[in-house]
């Protein structure tokens, strides 16, 4: 007579041991893959910025100044296209930028192109908004980079951007790009190396923080803090207003200097010294940061 073979498996007690020992080590690696997927992230981020560096560099040598922060007659008068779309052209975007009417209101039916153009250059991949947002029946295309517009010193001459809503005329500035702005390389007494040129700005959906490339819409609230920002707390600072610079990276933000290099200045940065940063003739000392 044969003697049956008995089939042994798991009991039910080591079935629930390896499922834990599956569930550890998979929970030892999600936050190391997660990592590298956000130090991809920062890198990409680096990058883009950095071609911003070499478009803006371009324009101001062709044409002997930065691109005006944003261009209008008056402070939200005709055209309101900003820097973003002045540099169409240095960032290989020839074809939208030969369809804009400047002449005209970014809000005419003719540059409707503009309001639905997305454009990677312009987008952090950290950050999980859509391309488009609307508000108030307002669309416009998702950006995350900021001109810089100043530090809020009003004792060196400086504005806030709440400032131009009560103007008729120019609203200037004492960062790279204001109102009808036309800023030369020899205009930075600072240094082109200790000044900030373009800064990240998160988007923020429930409390309506909208970034964009296009410029000032008539009539959209915080319109000029769409495309410009201030250092006027540091960066990811919770009581910080839309108009301050902001990221979805963990502590900190990425800025272009005017001398063309990218850094990450950290949320824990000396705020002197930071709003000292965005000035571009302020004469300030700036030490180590």
């Amino acid at each position: 007579m044969q003697t049956a073979r008995t089939r042994r498996g798991f009991t039910l007690i080591e079935l629930l041991v390896v499922i834990a020992i599956i569930a550890v080590l998979i929970a030892l690696l999600l936050p190391a893959v997660q990592q590298a997927r956000e130090a991809a992230r920062r890198s990409t981020c680096k990058s883009q910025l950095r071609q911003l560096g070499v478009a803006l560099a371009s324009y101001e040598e062709a044409h002997s100044a930065f691109p005006p922060g944003w261009i209008g007659l008056t402070t939200e008068g005709v055209s309101g296209f900003g820097w973003g779309a002045m540099i169409l052209p240095q960032i290989e975007q020839n074809g939208i930028f030969g369809r804009l009417d400047f002449g005209a209101s970014v809000s005419a039916s003719g540059n409707a192109i503009a309001l639905q153009s997305t454009l990677p250059v312009y987008r952090c991949p950290s950050d999980p908004s859509p391309d488009i947002w609307t508000v108030g029946g307002i669309s416009l295309p998702t950006a995350n980079y900021v001109g810089v517009f100043g530090n809020d010193d009003t004792s060196t001459g400086g504005r806030t951007l709440e400032d131009c809503e009560s103007l008729t005329g120019q609203c200037t500035g004492n960062g790279m790009f204001f109102h009808n702005s036309s800023v030369r390389f020899r205009d930075i007494t600072d240094g082109a190396t200790n000044t900030f040129l373009v800064g990240e700005r998160r988007t923020d959906a429930q409390a309506g923080w909208h970034p964009t490339w296009v410029g000032v819409y008539p009539g959209l609230d915080e319109n000029f803090a769409r495309i410009l920002g201030l250092t006027d707390h540091a960066p990811n600072d919770p009581a910080a207003h839309f108009d301050d610079f902001s990221s979805h990276h963990t502590g900190g933000v990425h800025f272009l200097f005017c001398g063309g290099r990218v850094r990450f200045i950290s949320e824990n940065i000396n705020v002197t010294v930071y709003r000292h940063l965005a000035s571009r003739a302020g004469g300030e000392t700036v030490g180590n940061y």
